[in-house]
């Protein structure tokens, strides 16, 4: 994948670096040891934070400040690293929905990026761009059905939008039959040796879980 960067993006966020992670995978529905380390991590959660110092933790921070200067709530529009800390804290439990997307939901809350889970298979062309979401601009949110995405940082391919930090979109949604996956770690704080660290926990996940193959990464700005 060939990952741009808009000037948009770069004029609220200057700092922003990303990752780009890519590896064949097989999914399934659950996975047991999995979901021990999501509720050990739960736990720690409970323990240490609460649902206003959880805005502190500097990954969210910085995300929820950009979606402030792109002209959007981000109490309203709730990133989803945000939204799923918060549930563990309220003693709920995240959804259950695949291993590979419950993998990913692990990676972004222990590190608090945006993270986007996509079938590259359902990609059109091999350029994905960072920009803002526009006024009227059409996009289908995974179980969501039609959002509003103004203002919204969006990554976008030839057809349009597929990934916000609220949600991504149902065209490359994660699938049980997905076998080529690609992941965007977003680091809004510019943080680069956290945004590395969340790519190489995210290749380590997909390894002990969804029998990864070839699995790389690369950085981006």
């Amino acid at each position: 994948m060939n990952i741009i960067v808009s000037e948009e993006i770069k004029s609220v966020c200057p700092n922003f670096v990303g990752a780009c992670v890519e590896a064949q995978v097989v999914n399934s529905p659950f996975c047991q040891d999995l979901w021990s380390d999501i509720r050990q991590q739960a736990n720690i959660f409970k323990a240490s934070l609460t649902t206003e110092s959880l805005k502190e933790i500097p990954s969210i921070a910085a995300t929820r400040k950009v979606y402030k200067a792109c002209g959007k709530d981000p109490s309203r529009y709730r990133p989803a690293a945000e939204a799923l800390v918060r549930r563990m804290i309220q003693g709920k439990d995240l959804y259950q929905i695949d291993t590979l997307v419950d993998m990913l939901n692990l990676a972004s809350i222990v590190f608090g990026n945006s993270i986007g889970g996509f079938d590259a298979d359902y990609f059109v062309g091999d350029t994905l761009t960072l920009g803002i979401g526009r006024a009227g601009e059409p996009y289908e949110g995974i179980g969501r059905g039609m959002i509003n995405i103004e203002g919204l940082p969006v990554y976008r391919d030839a057809e349009g939008g597929v990934g916000t930090p609220t949600s991504d979109h149902e065209r490359t949604r994660i699938r049980l039959s997905t076998t080529h996956l690609v992941v965007l770690v977003n680091g809004y704080d510019g943080d680069t040796e956290h945004v590395r660290q969340n790519a190489e926990y995210i290749l380590q996940l997909i390894n002990m879980y969804a029998y990864g193959k070839g699995g790389k990464y690369f950085l981006y700005k």
